[in-house]
């Protein structure tokens, strides 16, 4: 690949997408300019890694464009040493990005392609701290709970009760929330342990989220 060119590219995108539009958290930026777009999307569409838009990663999913990106990991203040929670994993971008900031980043998606295809790349990359999971992603991975952050990449008819209990006190949950033609990007904070605010953060379209606690069809199933 024309890695000189890329990284101009990824350094035009931080500037001319980002700053521009009011991303002023410098962790994101900096990890925004250093994370390669380029590999996670199909070669063929490398060229174009680093326009301002969504691009097809395949199985009807989308990679985000760069601002949505930065925008939302900027909504939940993510800190070195934060544990984040990445509901939609697609192509493993945005959660490479968070795992430049974050102390550990878990990423769920349902589509197994999908899934493996993210690890390679996050493994080619030695991204060691963050882990992709398959399965429902609404129902969280309690497990692994509480996280500081939740990023979900996708859009629901509701904010999940299951993504909710799963912050910690203080933490951030950011979700596209609405129909699928006017979605809202909300933000949750838990303040106690029944005391979530919420506040919206403006109109956005994402593809929908399919889950127990979200959007149902009739291809889904949960992962293994």
């Amino acid at each position: 690949m024309r890695t000189g060119t890329f990284a101009h590219d990824r350094h035009r995108m931080v500037q001319r997408q980002l700053v521009r539009r009011g991303i002023r958290d410098d962790q994101v930026l900096a990890a925004m300019g250093t994370v390669p777009r380029e590999r996670f999307v199909d070669e063929s569409a490398a060229g174009r890694a680093y326009e301002d838009t969504p691009l097809p990663i395949g199985q009807g999913q989308t990679i985000s464009q760069p601002y949505i990106v930065a925008a939302m990991l900027q909504a939940v203040a993510l800190s070195a040493g934060d544990r984040m929670l990445e509901v939609g994993a697609g192509s493993g971008y945005a959660a490479a990005v968070a795992g430049r900031i974050a102390g550990e980043v878990v990423a769920v998606e349902r589509h197994v392609g999908l899934a493996a295809a993210a690890r390679r790349r996050l493994r080619d990359l030695h991204s060691d701290n963050v882990e992709i999971r398959i399965g429902d992603g609404t129902l969280g991975v309690p497990e692994r709970a509480p996280f500081d952050a939740i990023v979900v990449s996708a859009g629901g008819p509701v904010v999940p009760p299951a993504l909710k209990d799963q912050l910690t006190v203080g933490g951030r949950l950011v979700i596209p929330v609405g129909p699928a033609d006017r979605q809202v990007l909300v933000r949750v904070t838990r303040r106690g342990a029944d005391d979530f605010t919420e506040e919206s953060l403006g109109e956005v379209m994402f593809v929908p989220l399919i889950g127990r606690q979200g959007f149902r069809d009739s291809t889904w199933t949960s992962g293994p």
